[in-house]
């Protein structure tokens, strides 16, 4: 997401044939779309150093198979607890620092 308010947030997107629930995949596709999953979240790990992980597969309002991957800081607003879905909603980070974290990630995960 190019407008988080969180620094770090992202999803992860199955690209395949529409399936709603990882379940829906074969043990092939799983495999791939989780370790896809977890580079993606090792690079946000590495560029924002975040002191926790979330994951969340969700897909009530968007039936599609994704990923949330939400970075947890110190300073979070919710220690302790799931961030209120609020806090995930877009935000306006400065359009410099967007782009040189999304070059930090490409850089990474190439």
């Amino acid at each position: 997401m190019n407008r988080a308010a969180l620094p770090g947030y992202a999803m992860a997107i199955w690209n395949g044939p529409h399936v709603a629930e990882p379940t829906q995949l074969d043990e092939d596709q799983a495999a791939g779309f989780f370790r896809d999953t977890l580079l993606a979240a090792r690079a946000v790990e590495s560029h924002f150093n975040p002191v926790k992980m979330n994951y969340e597969v969700l897909g009530n309002s968007v039936p599609h198979l994704h990923v949330h991957l939400i970075p947890r800081y110190t300073d979070d607003p919710a220690p302790g607890s799931p961030l209120p879905t609020s806090f995930l909603r877009p935000g306006h980070p400065a359009d410099h620092r967007f782009r040189a974290d999304a070059d930090a990630l490409r850089g990474l995960l190439a």
